[in-house]
């Protein structure tokens, strides 16, 4: 194994930089708080920072944006990685087209837009007409678009926006031939779409109550309400159809049947597992009623598919970690009735639709996509040929269309958008994006990795051909590790980026994702959330091993579940790494639950007042808790945002505050803090390509990678 530099060196180096440029961190004030858990006493002195209406807290925003800005200023790295990502990022995207009354609908971005814009027409081959231009909600482009659903005669279209990347969306309705709004107004929905009931007179919808003066951003979101909105009333006339008094954390999704006679309803509470229920739609209208249970058990995932007669079809994996679908005879809807339709595989179902009279099933196997076709009597028919190894989504419609879309994407290859003929299985292109990215002369291969108690799992690679891998490469290594939520190969600019700058990069699979079903995903979670840690760190280990990188060139990244993945191994293995950047990740694992939504990801963490035994867990893994004083960490860059009320950015103030008040060695430990923004959806154009490219320039700072 060849290293360029041996870790002493690469520290004396980081520490020259860092001192060459005055690198002086805010003393961030101690207060005396110290909770007891189950007996054992844990003292949290930056407590004050979760107060984000707080002057001292948004003057300690503004000192440490100031050092942070004058570091990264000084990179040689800055301009030039800020040049390429907007050079990559600069191209012609699409959304999926999907269809409702004789048209099509679809988003495009012609590049450098802050926002995508939704066109429509009534057919492929017409000339796409604008029906919503975010861009001219709000100057700065802050102002996103984060749902667009048409009523069933495509002449209206029900529209969420948010600001500053708010989970809270304010929803509206536009006249498509128009373009005008309707005075219809929508306020404090979250976590929620629209869905038209088939006659067009209104739509369900869900949302909380308006927050208390002061915690918009910070107050944890309770007693989720399901709502119908008939067209032309006021908000304050909404019919609730759904909520639970007794359950402060149930919450409501709604989908309407294809022939519009049933409004489906998902009820969730945090994780993967979810109820069902059903409620008649007379003629296609609402006309209240109760919802009828077909399961509130919370013992599986429970996704409707489609309505065909008395059946209502459900992907489950219920009694079938990999999942299956199934039949419910809504005549006699008991489980014990349920119909396997189609059984649990080797790969792990991860979609499914009805489309065409027949039944589109996406797997994943090693975690690359296949889809396959199944005719309504569940039997297998043939598979969609795909481009390749990657990932592909969509796949949306109603049982009596003849097509479908879908994106196919790779790690080096942009996703492209592709119409699937459903009765013959033919593949047409529907737009291809033409990129500065030369996707030839780059490669990606699978490789399986063994975690620390023997479990295999897959990572893929990406490098320009021919390069020599021998442990000088900068290296990039991704994950997430959480919630079901699998990682895939696909397009992204931030790796393309990073490849033309010379580097390899690598995404991981591991446990804690749905890459191989529920059962995967539950070996990554509570008590057994440190396999997650360990796979990643094997990841780490094995491309050290293989020559492929060395703790000189190697660098972890990851946003949200993913900013966790990347403080806790940080923590455990800092000898391992070069570089961390954990973005908006969630670093107090005792407190998490107490903001906004966080209460819902105990499905995954559990919470430090469980039990005696679960705290021990959560506080031995906890980023802003397990801080080595004394100990060599690599070079760190947390990202947050000011107005993320996902991931509170008081996770990353405190873990920030902790890591710069102990001895953790030279290197520089340092918060970007984005100012009006959030988690990162609808994030404008500008402020990714800004912070996405400071990223890969501290990184590359920190390795002394030389950036043309």
């Amino acid at each position: 194994m060849k290293l360029t530099l041996p870790a002493l060196a690469i520290s004396a180096m980081l520490a020259t930089s860092a001192q060459a440029q005055g690198l002086n961190y805010p003393v961030t004030r101690k207060v005396d708080q110290v909770d007891s858990y189950h007996g054992t006493t844990v003292a949290d002195p930056y407590r004050w920072l979760e107060d984000d209406n707080s002057a001292e807290t948004k003057a300690w925003v503004t000192a440490q944006n100031e050092v942070t800005d004058k570091f990264l200023a000084a990179m040689p790295q800055r301009v030039p990685a800020r040049r390429i990502y907007t050079e990559l990022y600069n191209f012609e995207r699409f959304g999926i087209p999907f269809q409702e009354g004789g048209r099509y609908f679809w988003s495009r971005n012609d590049g450098l837009q802050q926002q995508n814009v939704l066109y429509t027409a009534k057919s492929l081959k017409d000339t796409p007409t604008v029906v919503l231009d975010p861009n001219g909600f709000s100057k700065d482009g802050t102002v996103a678009l984060t749902g667009a659903v048409p009523s069933r005669d495509g002449k209206l279209l029900a529209y969420g926006v948010a600001g500053a990347g708010s989970d809270w969306q304010t929803w509206k309705v536009r006249d498509v031939a128009t373009g005008q709004d309707l005075e219809d107004k929508i306020d404090w929905v979250k976590f929620s779409s629209a869905a038209w009931t088939a006659d067009g007179k209104g739509f369900f919808y869900s949302r909380y109550d308006a927050p208390a003066e002061g915690a918009k951003l910070t107050g944890a979101n309770y007693f989720h309400k399901l709502y119908y909105h008939r067209l032309g009333t006021p908000q304050a006339q909404d019919v609730l159809v759904a909520e639970n008094r007794d359950n402060k954390e149930w919450g409501f999704g709604a989908d309407v049947s294809d022939d519009g006679q049933l409004l489906l309803i998902t009820v969730w509470k945090g994780g993967s597992k979810n109820g069902l229920m059903t409620l008649p739609l007379p003629k296609g209208g609402f006309a209240g009623g109760k919802p009828q249970t077909l399961t509130l058990d919370f013992d599986a995932q429970y996704n409707p598919v489609a309505v065909l007669g008395s059946k209502l079809i459900v992907k489950t994996d219920k009694d079938a970690p990999r999942g299956r679908l199934i039949a419910i005879d809504l005549k006699n809807p008991a489980p014990a009735g349920w119909k396997t339709l189609v059984a649990e595989g080797k790969d792990a179902m991860t979609g499914a639709s009805a489309v065409g009279g027949r039944f589109l099933l996406s797997y994943l196997n090693d975690a690359a996509t296949l889809v396959r076709v199944h005719g309504a009597d569940g039997k297998p028919l043939s598979e969609v040929k795909l481009p390749g190894i990657g990932t592909a989504s969509g796949f949306g419609g109603r049982w009596t269309d003849k097509e479908t879309f879908f994106s196919f994407t790779s790690l080096t290859t942009p996703a492209e958008v592709l119409r699937y003929d459903v009765k013959t299985g033919a593949i047409t292109l529907f737009k291809k994006p033409k990129t500065a990215f030369n996707a030839e002369e780059f490669e990606t291969r699978r490789e399986f990795v063994t975690s620390k108690d023997g479990t295999r799992f897959p990572i893929f690679i990406a490098a320009k051909k021919g390069l020599k891998l021998d442990g000088t490469n900068p290296t990039l290594l991704y994950g997430y590790g959480g919630f079901n939520i699998a990682m895939t190969p696909g397009y992204g600019v931030t790796a393309a980026t990073w490849l033309r700058m010379g580097g390899v990069y690598v995404i991981a699979a591991i446990r804690g994702g749905g890459e191989y079903g529920s059962a995967w995903h539950e070996a990554g979670t509570k008590l057994k959330k440190q396999n997650v840690f360990d796979d990643f760190i094997a990841a780490g280990e094995w491309l050290v091993k293989q020559g492929i990188a060395s703790p000189a060139t190697l660098a972890v990244n990851g946003g949200s579940n993913g900013g966790l993945l990347v403080g806790a191994v940080v923590n455990q293995r800092p000898d391992l790494f070069a570089a961390g950047v954990p973005q908006v990740g969630v670093m107090d694992m005792l407190r998490y639950q107490n903001f906004t939504i966080g209460w819902a990801w105990a499905s995954d963490y559990g919470t430090s007042k469980d039990s005696p035994e679960m705290f021990r867990a959560l506080h031995a893994y906890s980023p802003m808790h397990n801080i080595k004083s004394g100990a060599k960490y690599p070079a760190v860059l947390i990202t947050t945002a000011d107005h993320d009320d996902r991931v509170v950015p008081a996770h990353s103030f405190k873990y920030a505050a902790a890591l710069q008040a102990v001895d953790t060695g030279a290197a520089p430990k340092l918060i970007r803090i984005e100012t009006n923004a959030g988690h990162g959806a609808g994030k404008p154009t500008s402020k990714i390509i800004e912070e996405r490219s400071d990223v890969l320039a501290f990184i590359a700072n920190t390795m002394k990678l030389e950036v043309k």
